[in-house]
């Protein structure tokens, strides 16, 4: 079913006024990760609007999103670069599949699919640009503060700090924001697209 335009725009708008807040709450670290690796929900809107409205209604949320958010940005908006490539490349990966597979097989397969998107496109965003933009933004250049932040990452070193840091903190890192922002999108999504529709009957009558 076709929705209307005036709904899909007031979806877009509620969703990523929702992924801005999400930004800033709920955030939190993992106890067993570097401290400035939080858990934020950012995606979450994104995805269940690219499921609900297609993948260029997601992919439009998480651009919203980040123009909104770079006036707020600490990291001289390069986090904000990486945050936009991986909210793409989720998005756009997983409401692409299940545009085409409207089943629950083909939403497992869209999740799992972005999933993987999101921590290939993050850990090729730390290696070729974040971490390094880090240690000369935060630190002044100076690796042994940074290491001293990644000391719970066993025998790393001004040698091996990027492979460290991929293997034992932006993989799994990754893997367990991505993991909870699809599983919430499982739980929720049903309600979410039942509601939708419900408004979408109003809008065209």
């Amino acid at each position: 079913m076709k929705r209307s335009k005036v709904l899909q725009i007031t979806v877009i708008a509620n969703l990523s006024a929702l992924a801005v807040l999400f930004y800033f709450f709920p955030k939190f670290p993992l106890p067993f990760l570097p401290v400035f690796l939080e858990i934020q929900l950012s995606n979450l809107p994104a995805i269940i609007g690219g499921f609900a409205l297609g993948p260029v209604a997601g992919g439009a949320i998480v651009v919203i999103r980040t123009l909104i958010k770079l006036p707020f940005s600490s990291t001289a908006m390069v986090g904000e670069l990486a945050d936009l490539l991986i909210g793409l490349a989720t998005v756009l990966t997983s409401a692409t599949i299940y545009r085409k597979m409207k089943t629950i097989k083909g939403a497992i397969l869209a999740m799992i699919a972005g999933i993987f998107a999101w921590v290939i496109v993050a850990v090729l965003a730390n290696y070729f640009f974040l971490l390094d933009f880090y240690v000369e933004y935060f630190f002044q250049g100076n690796l042994d503060a940074l290491l001293g932040l990644l000391s719970m990452i066993p025998g790393i070193n001004a040698g091996n700090y990027m492979e460290k840091y991929l293997l034992y903190a932006a993989v799994p890192f990754n893997f367990i924001i991505s993991g909870v922002v699809y599983g919430v999108t499982f739980l929720v999504y049903k309600r979410i697209s039942h509601l939708i529709d419900e408004l979408d009957k109003k809008f065209q009558k």
